[in-house]
């Protein structure tokens, strides 16, 4: 049981670097700046948990940002366990349905945090808006279950 669980948490690993090259590339290619909907998102959280971001500034922007990217991995290596307890249940889909899965169950968790908090709204969004999104959540959810699956032998 731990082994899946701790090969899910390594997939999820793998495949948050995938959307981390994913999006930086999309952003060298394009010359778009990074998103501050991380950093946006653990403030409205912190707040609505009455905690307070210590610091003023640059020193509070950045400990946002560090939260920000923190959240991310979280999230990441969280579905990646997520995908190793169906595997467990006997319920891990394979193949394209793993990576629809696992791809759009970690935007959906990104993206209904962000809608639930008012950082952002999916609906006013451009094709490209949704291209930066879906892209690098295909990377990751592709490397997720590539690595899983290899991880287990099949």
């Amino acid at each position: 049981m731990f082994r899946r669980l701790l090969l899910g948490a390594a997939a999820g690993a793998a495949g948050t670097t995938a959307l981390h090259a994913a999006t930086y590339l999309d952003m060298a290619v394009r010359g778009r700046p990074a998103s501050r909907t991380p950093e946006d998102t653990v403030e409205k959280m912190a707040g609505t948990a009455g905690i307070e971001i210590p610091g003023e500034g640059d020193r509070r922007e950045n400990r946002l940002t560090g939260l920000g990217a923190l959240s991310g991995i979280a999230t990441g290596v969280g579905v990646g366990v997520a995908y190793g307890v169906l595997d467990l249940l006997r319920l891990r889909p394979r193949g394209p349905a793993a990576v629809l899965l696992v791809g759009g169950g970690a935007m959906a968790m990104s993206n209904a945090t962000m809608v639930k908090y008012g950082v952002t709204d999916p609906t006013s969004w451009t094709a490209q808006d949704w291209a930066s999104d879906v892209l690098p959540h295909a990377a990751y959810g592709m490397v997720v279950a590539a690595t899983y699956s290899l991880g287990r032998g099949r």
